[in-house]
């Protein structure tokens, strides 16, 4: 029921246009090679789904973590909500215990939070992040997740 749910506001969102992605399962194509892939750890690739413009104060778009990859610590002035497509991933504030993440989790992360997010160790992972009160959430990338806070 939460897959269902979850495809039927990707289909919303989106106005209709899904395209289904061999991998992972997952709803939307993986994408290319990430170009913010230096506050990245591992490999992932970014597929943006809507980008903002004069109607659509938001960024949405589809990330894919290689089993392992993590982005770096950061924040966002305006926050930023997760949607877990597949895979199994993680989550984690400062000063807070890890999460793990699951298909069908949102995660709803209050402005200038410092966190990070990526896969699991040996699980790939893919989320929809959505950047909302555009244009001035800002992103301040911080420094890269070390594996001893990995793990």
């Amino acid at each position: 029921m939460k897959k269902l749910l979850l495809i039927l506001l990707v289909l919303i969102i989106t106005g209709g246009n899904l395209t289904m992605a061999k991998e992972l399962g997952q709803p939307f194509a993986k994408g290319e090679l990430n170009p913010y892939s230096k506050f990245f750890t591992g490999t992932t690739h970014l597929n943006m789904l809507v980008t903002k413009d004069d109607v659509w104060n938001s960024s949405i778009g589809n990330v894919t973590f290689d089993a392992g990859a993590r982005t770096n610590w950061h924040k966002h002035s305006g926050g930023q909500i997760l949607l877990v497509t597949s895979g199994e991933g993680r989550y984690q504030e400062k000063g807070k215990e890890i999460q793990i993440l699951k298909a069908g989790d949102v995660v709803k992360i209050p402005p200038n939070v410092e966190h990070w997010h990526g896969a699991a160790p040996k699980s790939d992972f893919a989320h929809i992040s959505i950047e909302p009160n555009l244009p001035n959430n800002q992103t301040t990338w911080l420094d890269a997740v070390t594996d001893e806070e990995y793990k």
